[in-house]
């Protein structure tokens, strides 16, 4: 992973205090907190702002979530507050959530999501103590914006590997939530990863919406609908990255008695008992290991900045090992493609 390191300065005072709906602990700030991001600092406020769909998806959202669990159980930071987003909202939305994290006093605000990307831009320079990070989109013109990013395609060849292992029809699926140049870097890495175990394999790809429209990351009814499609057209392992609509390809694998390849989070930990065996893996997304990181950095007073980028090198992307019954056959070929991955003998295409 490479890094680039920059100490910065004091963070901002608390200001007026607005309505907004949020979840999570809301422990006052101690006394005597003059918002240094000093080693051992445990009074540092965060703000954690949840991309489309929100906390709860089992996937994007939730590995944020994680980090900042983690952030307060080990670095002893008792303030930290997450925020929903609101149904199709615009981008002036964000702009003011992020605002209203600002004005409150948070030290470290972390937006999730490539969605917030242009808001962020806008607002930053008005903050320039505040430090800000933002998931899956590069920001490099900005010295309090943190830039977290990941090599997706490196986990969903992985994935779709496994996929083209299982696959007893060499007939398989991929369901993204918005078409956006993001998503199609895990249709990239699937495609690729499934091609190099069978290089005829059919592979179904189907969006469920498109650009300005984000609510394909929130519509499990579609995703389920989606899934029995590609299903019916003779796929029997389908991979999704579609946020929360991922769910609802779960429920199409669990009615058809077809499998499912998870995306982000372990899926197989938070599926259904009745779900559990139709999960081989899912392409992991480190999240919550980036923003404990992140947030670690502040406190110490070495505060990551620039472009930070995970992949398979330093565990920032894997796949999930957790279901043994489904994933012990075949996982000593999916290593043994990790470690030519890592090791360049395999470059990893990030478009389709």
């Amino acid at each position: 992973m490479r890094r680039r390191i920059a100490a910065k300065g004091a963070a901002v005072a608390a200001a007026a205090v607005l309505g907004l709906a949020m979840t999570a602990c809301d422990n006052p700030q101690q006394d005597g907190n003059d918002g240094d991001s000093a080693q051992g600092d445990s009074e540092l406020r965060i703000g954690l702002a949840y991309d489309v769909g929100g906390k709860g998806d089992k996937s994007f959202n939730d590995s944020a979530f994680r980090g900042l669990e983690r952030v307060k159980d080990e670095l002893g930071i008792t303030d930290g507050k997450d925020f929903e987003p609101k149904e199709g909202e615009a981008d002036s939305d964000k702009e003011e959530r992020l605002k209203l994290m600002a004005n409150e006093g948070y030290d470290v605000i972390i937006s999730v999501g490539f969605a917030y990307a242009e808001p962020l831009k806008k607002v930053a320079p008005q903050f320039p103590d505040v430090d800000f990070a933002i998931i899956d989109s590069r920001i490099e013109d900005h010295d309090n914006v943190t830039s977290l990013v990941f090599a997706e395609e490196q986990a969903s060849f992985l994935a779709g590997a496994a996929a083209a292992l299982k696959s007893e029809e060499d007939h398989i699926g991929f369901v993204g939530g918005v078409k956006t140049p993001l998503i199609q870097k895990f249709q990239a890495g699937y495609e690729a990863g499934a091609k190099e175990i069978t290089d005829d394999i059919d592979i179904e790809v189907s969006y469920l919406t498109q650009p300005p429209d984000f609510g394909g990351f929130s519509d499990p009814a579609r995703g389920e609908s989606t899934a029995k499609g590609q299903f019916d057209k003779g796929a029997d392992v389908v991979f999704h990255a579609a946020g929360a609509s991922g769910n609802g390809v779960l429920q199409a694998a669990a009615d058809k008695e077809k499998l499912f390849i998870g995306v982000d989070s372990d899926q197989y930990e938070s599926a259904a008992d009745d779900q559990k065996q139709y999960v081989v893996t899912s392409a992991l997304k480190n999240i919550d290991t980036a923003v404990f990181d992140y947030v670690k950095s502040v406190q110490d007073g070495k505060t990551q900045s620039g472009v930070q980028e995970f992949d398979l090198s330093d565990g920032g992307v894997d796949y999930a090992t957790s279901n043994r019954e489904q994933i012990s056959d075949i996982q000593d070929q999916l290593d043994e493609l990790k470690q030519k991955i890592i090791d360049g003998d395999i470059e990893v295409p990030t478009k389709p």
